[in-house]
């Protein structure tokens, strides 16, 4: 198949897949959001987990298009070492390669246009952004196959690397990225490549090679041009908010409360320095340090009471509080997460709704088993008010009965387990949950019959006792008096 013909294929396919203006297609340098987080992630993983990269309020529009990348996996784990061998270039570009470009590019290279150029790049950037990976290589392999210039070469490569990230075929977008960087050494593109080759390292686990990459970020901005020198500035930024974050995914966390205090001291956007405000102590709380975290924590939420991770924070304040023993505090911490609901329906309900539940099933499950009913049951409470959904709200009774019994309430016990029985009759069960929660329905029949059994025992001893007792007032009648009358 000759260049022409190709090129004609692609842009046919790419003109039907559009169907009209190609900038309707998904905009690779928009990535989409991530969920909560976290980093202890409680998550659940609970929720969404942040961006990397701070984004200035005065300087977001200019480095956006090389600050967010739409290329990188949400999450991506890390392979063995034997996935981590160097591949060069050209053994990635053979093994791909379409057979019947093979020996058309390297012997006879054909002219391109600069509007074949353009149009290839668009290919490859749409392609990409849709999953159709080996159109998209295609369309790299023409202008990287034919007598493009250095600049477009350059362009080509850029869009392979990310198209491999994308792909998750890490080893592959390292070697493009390296002979990227070897080949423009000069570049002005030179620090997004640093960047986007030290979060690949990390995704592959190569932690160490990540921060050298980062930190070849800030040394690439200080040689180039006065011009554009905001766009370096934020970048330069935000390798080292990528250097703190590699070491807190290493398992590092004393290096990465290090440099995200570090960061806090920086000219940031609010945003970012609230973030790394709340990572630093994310990180002290990882590593075990939880007097400091509890200082940090509590620190963050007074100067950002509305930021997105408050209800994290307040999840590890309460854990942080517990892990110290200070059980009071801890079950305050609790019950100030769960009762925020209201006043937080416009802050990402959901985010509030994961770290809400997460924060007390973990903290009332553990007062339970450790003893203290009295607790668990001031968070069961407060847990079942957060939904009406009976898959939420019906195991939460259940545990409530739970806490009564415990506390030799038999009356309220009684109530709960009456109540769950009674509304998994009623209630409209999702499918896949009828069978879950008819289990939790027999469990209650159960309980309910025990206190039944128990409360019929402990007025028959009480009989007993009762029928057997000696008045207090009645003298024992001794051998001795006996023996007198």
């Amino acid at each position: 198949m000759t260049l022409r013909s190709a090129l004609f294929l692609l842009l046919c396919s790419f003109s039907i897949s559009l169907r009209g203006n190609p900038h309707d297609a998904a905009d690779p340098s928009h990535p989409p959001t991530s969920a909560p987080a976290s980093h202890a992630e409680p998550a659940a993983d609970v929720g969404k987990p942040p961006a990397h990269a701070p984004v200035s309020t005065s300087h977001a529009e200019a480095a956006a298009t090389v600050l967010k990348d739409p290329h990188v996996p949400a999450e991506t784990p890390a392979p063995s070492p034997s996935h981590s061998a160097p591949v060069t270039l050209e053994h990635a570009d053979d093994s791909h390669a379409a057979p019947e470009h093979a020996a058309e590019s390297p012997q006879h290279p054909h002219t391109i246009t600069a509007e074949e150029v353009v149009s290839l790049l668009r290919i490859g950037e749409t392609k990409t952004a849709q999953g159709d990976f080996e159109s998209a290589e295609i369309a790299y392999q023409q202008i990287l196959g034919a007598r493009a210039t250095a600049e477009q070469d350059r362009d080509a490569l850029l869009g392979m690397a990310r198209m491999y990230r994308r792909k998750n075929e890490l080893t592959k977008a390292a070697a493009v990225y390296e002979k990227l960087i070897r080949e423009y050494p000069g570049d002005a593109i030179l620090p997004v490549a640093y960047l986007e080759l030290g979060r690949t390292h990390r995704a592959l686990g190569a932690y160490r090679l990540a921060i050298a990459r980062f930190y070849s970020v800030i040394n690439s901005t200080l040689k180039l041009t006065e011009e554009g020198a905001d766009t370096y500035r934020q970048l330069a930024r935000t390798a080292q908010f990528e250097v703190a974050e590699t070491y807190f995914v290493s398992g590092d966390y004393a290096e990465a409360a290090r440099f995200f205090s570090r960061l806090k001291l920086l000219d940031l956007a609010p945003s970012d320095r609230a973030r790394a405000h709340f990572k630093s102590a994310y990180a002290l709380h990882m590593g075990g340090d939880y007097e400091k975290a509890i200082t940090t924590l509590r620190s963050f939420l007074e100067s950002n009471p509305d930021d997105e991770n408050t209800p994290e924070a307040l999840y590890l304040l309460s854990v942080s509080y517990r892990r110290l023993g200070q059980n009071q505090e801890s079950l305050a911490a609790a019950l100030g997460l769960l009762k925020l609901e209201q006043g937080k329906e416009n802050q990402d309900p959901k985010r509030w709704a994961y770290w809400q539940r997460r924060t007390g099933n973990q903290l009332a499950n553990e007062f339970y088993e450790q003893g203290d009913a009295s607790s668990a049951l001031a968070i069961y409470v407060s847990l079942a008010n957060l939904s009406n959904d009976p898959v939420w709200r019906l195991p939460v009774l259940y545990q409530i009965g739970l806490c009564y019994e415990r506390l030799r309430s038999g009356d309220k016990a009684r109530e709960s387990f009456t109540q769950v029985v009674n509304e998994v009759k009623a209630a409209t069960i999702p499918k896949n949950r009828t069978t879950e929660l008819a289990e939790l329905a027999k469990m209650a029949s159960w309980r309910l019959k025990h206190l039944d059994w128990q409360s019929n025992a402990d007025r028959d001893l009480n009989n007993f006792f009762q029928d057997n007792a000696t008045p207090i007032d009645t003298p024992l009648k001794t051998e001795s008096s006996s023996h007198q009358t």
